[in-house]
């Protein structure tokens, strides 16, 4: 899979980092944003459950996230660069 790919949430791997690329207007964008999840954010995801859940984590913060909704939030896969250059500025 190439890195520049677009792709449902409920698709990616577990261990995947990725950008938030697109999330879905109306009630759904204001939850996520109020638990800090919006377009432009770089999280990880760390299990996928049955049922089609995806368990994230940001900032040390997880979140489980429904299939549906997880279906209507759009990323790609963040290269190892990107990845190295977010956490470069984190400590800075």
């Amino acid at each position: 899979m190439t890195e520049d790919k677009l792709l449902p949430l409920n698709k990616i791997h577990k261990g995947s980092r990725v950008w938030i690329v697109k999330v879905p207007d109306g009630k759904a964008k204001s939850q996520l944003i109020r638990l800090g999840f919006s377009k432009g954010e770089f999280i990880k995801c760390l299990e996928r459950l049955p049922g089609g859940t995806v368990v994230i984590e940001k900032n040390r913060r997880e979140i489980a996230i429904g299939a549906s909704l997880a279906k209507k939030i759009f990323v790609i896969y963040a290269s190892t660069k990107q990845t190295e250059e977010k956490a470069k500025k984190k400590h800075v």
